[in-house]
């Protein structure tokens, strides 16, 4: 059953297609997309049609689904092994975000035991439909164990987006926003406009907008002016990966966040499935970060900003360290100054 303040769903499977909201419009235009091709879902995933880790993660699952299905089972008696190609191609659509790989992963467990007569695409069909429902439904969880660490009439700082349009739905971050406003413990959120993509200006803003939350735009550097002014109680964001000592990968300028956070005395909280927590990454050094085209940083809608001939260093993810990190919440429980024991004892 959705909850109040949960109106958005970016990703939907109709009439045997995946179909996107395309999050490059917002806020000007709702438009979705419909695909029916796993090399079209893999770009949609690099172009920023789709974005947001645990919504990479479900929208992988549905285009493994279509991966099968275009190599037609029925008559390519070698499917498991021609997909492959395929899966590979959708796995390195974005190389931060470790939902991606992690539902590729269990759609290729499915694939794996599938039995002699039994019908591929349904069943995969099914597992991936099951990926999107317990998604929405962890984030359900991560916000109702968050929203009691926060205290009445609460000021929040959030950056990029981790709400709804980053998910399968209602969000990591924004849904702990979303759970704590309808307990009429946030007063008012701060959505720091992030920089290149204007992820918090396009998007977070237009969430909590479209739900009626109070919301006010952030410059990326005025986070720290806020902070001393305004004395906001928490800085709440989401995750792309998590590394086993508790370091946080999440969109360029949260460790920036985080640092100030620190500085001025602001509890600092990482909301993420457990999908997202990469054990096989010992600490934030080990997680690849994604350099995009210089462009983005350069031009803003096609018109260039900095003189010609000017170059640019484009980073899109950055690493906060587990000692900078008050509280990571999953869907498991919440984590407290993480660190590696901490979190072995979560994952297990």
């Amino acid at each position: 059953m959705q909850r109040k303040y949960d109106s958005i769903r970016p990703i939907k499977w109709e009439n045997d297609q995946l179909v996107l909201l395309d999050q490059r419009l917002l806020p000007a235009k709702e438009h979705y997309l419909q695909y029916e091709d796993v090399i079209d879902v893999a770009n949609a995933i690099t172009e920023m049609v789709v974005r947001g880790a645990p919504a990479i993660g479900v929208t992988a699952a549905y285009g493994v689904v279509l991966a099968v299905r275009n190599q037609n089972p029925e008559q390519n008696s070698n499917w498991q092994s021609d997909v492959e190609v395929d899966l590979k191609t959708l796995a390195d659509a974005r190389p931060t975000a470790i939902n991606l790989r992690w539902a590729i992963d269990r759609m290729r467990k499915v694939i794996a035991a599938l039995k002699p007569g039994e019908e591929p695409i349904e069943i995969l069909l099914q597992e991936a439909k099951l990926i999107h429902q317990q998604d929405i439904e962890a984030n359900y969880k991560i916000s109702d164990l968050a929203a009691e660490m926060l205290e009445i009439n609460s000021t929040v700082i959030t950056h990029c987006n981790a709400g709804a349009l980053a998910t399968g739905g209602y969000g990591t971050a924004l849904g702990v926003i979303r759970s704590a406003y309808e307990q009429k413990k946030i007063k008012l959120v701060y959505a720091d406009e992030t920089r290149p993509w204007l992820q918090g200006a396009r998007l977070t803003a237009w969430e909590l907008q479209k739900e009626n939350i109070p919301v006010k735009l952030l410059a990326d550097g005025a986070a720290a002016m806020l902070m001393r002014q305004e004395k906001p109680d928490w800085v709440i964001v989401g995750s792309d990966r998590i590394a086993a000592n508790g370091d946080v990968a999440n969109k360029i300028g949260t460790y920036n966040l985080a640092v100030n956070a620190k500085q001025h005395g602001v509890k600092v909280m990482v909301a993420a499935p457990v999908s997202t927590i990469d054990m096989g990454s010992h600490s934030g050094e080990e997680i690849p970060i994604e350099y995009r085209d210089e462009s983005e940083l350069l031009k803003i809608q096609g018109q260039r900003v900095a003189p010609e001939g000017v170059s640019a260093w484009n980073p899109v993810f950055d690493v906060t360290p587990a000692c900078l990190v008050d509280a990571i919440v999953t869907e498991r429980g919440i984590v407290k100054s993480p660190n590696l024991e901490k979190i072995k004892t979560l994952m297990s």
